[in-house]
């Protein structure tokens, strides 16, 4: 897949394409449906498929103390869209000069003189151009005038369409701890991740050695407590026996020790022999298993510790 970050690098010879546009983080459900539609438009034509996306999020660059979190990196999310089958994306810098451009001169510069755009496919909630003023209505307006066609993905959800998928959904339901239904809306299971760093070794000192996450990890932190789900390491070929490893992960300030620093921190099941100190890893979150507790001491710890990893043992024997 071909990825360029300025749409006057794209190269002359691009031949005529199949154009997207969204912020698409998440990559869930409802996007999917409107990246295949766009990937199977493209077949049919023999065209390219292309999608063109912005990053930062413009909310950040506009409303920066009103920006959402992220629910995946950018790594990620381009990593995601090359799975949809695309043949190229354009990830456009956000700024405050193209939030002044109008919907006419987005369309003319990015789809129609740099992609030689045949058809744009987008859902029907589709804003772009300077304070959002342009819409699908806009859109078929400027088809007409530059010759492209414009294809609407209406809204797609669960329970029988009766609730939208959206990134909003998925933030709503990591942000309340409710890892399942944000995997329902994702099509997969939520990822955050990081490189490990040092803790307080408490961990290792109980039997329990744990992998934290350093501060500056990607991927929407799901609430506090204790989840049952899968440590990865990409740096590990995808076969190899641990490169995906059952964890109990813990998301918190750890209040039994008076913490004060909200981290996110993987146990490895029954491993102590993992030195994963400096690797980046993934953490994915399968089932939220309590809530985030202060125990009176130590053993009392250690009991509830032992109940959460038989607990994750089982929910991820039947995940696997």
């Amino acid at each position: 897949m071909h990825r360029w970050s300025d749409y006057t690098a794209i190269p002359d010879d691009i031949g005529r394409s199949v154009v997207t546009l969204g912020n698409f983080d998440g990559v869930h459900r409802g996007h999917r449906a409107v990246l295949s539609r766009t990937v199977e438009t493209a077949r049919e034509r023999g065209l390219a498929a292309v999608a063109v996306t912005f990053d930062p999020h413009p909310v950040a660059v506009l409303r920066p103390e009103a920006a959402p979190g992220m629910i995946t990196s950018t790594a990620h999310r381009l990593e995601l869209l090359q799975q949809a089958g695309l043949d190229a994306v354009l990830v456009m810098e956000f700024t405050r000069e193209l939030a002044t451009w109008t919907p006419e001169e987005f369309v003319t510069r990015v789809f129609v003189e740099a992609l030689k755009v045949e058809v744009v496919v987008v859902g029907a909630d589709t804003r772009f151009g300077v304070r959002n003023s342009g819409d699908i209505t806009t859109l078929r307006q400027l088809g007409q005038t530059h010759g492209f066609e414009v294809r609407v993905v209406h809204d797609v959800g669960g329970q029988d369409n009766q609730d939208r998928w959206s990134s909003t959904q998925v933030r709503t339901l990591i942000g309340q701890g409710q890892v399942e239904a944000a995997s329902e809306v994702l099509g997969r299971p939520h990822r955050v991740e990081g490189t490990v760093v040092h803790g307080d070794h408490r961990g290792r000192e109980l039997g329990y050695p744990t992998a934290n996450l350093s501060q500056d990890s990607d991927g929407l932190i799901p609430a506090d407590g204790v989840y049952a789900g899968w440590l990865l390491r990409p740096n590990l070929p995808a076969k190899h026996p641990d490169s995906r490893l059952p964890a109990a992960i813990s998301i918190g300030t750890n209040p039994t020790f008076d913490g004060t620093q909200r981290r996110v921190e993987a146990y490895v099941l029954d491993r102590s022999d993992l030195d994963l100190y400096g690797e980046h890893v993934s953490v994915e979150f399968v089932q939220h298993l309590r809530p985030t507790l202060r125990f009176d001491g130590v053993e009392a710890l250690l009991e509830r510790m032992r109940i959460d990893v038989a607990q994750c043992r089982r929910v991820l024997a039947e995940d696997s």
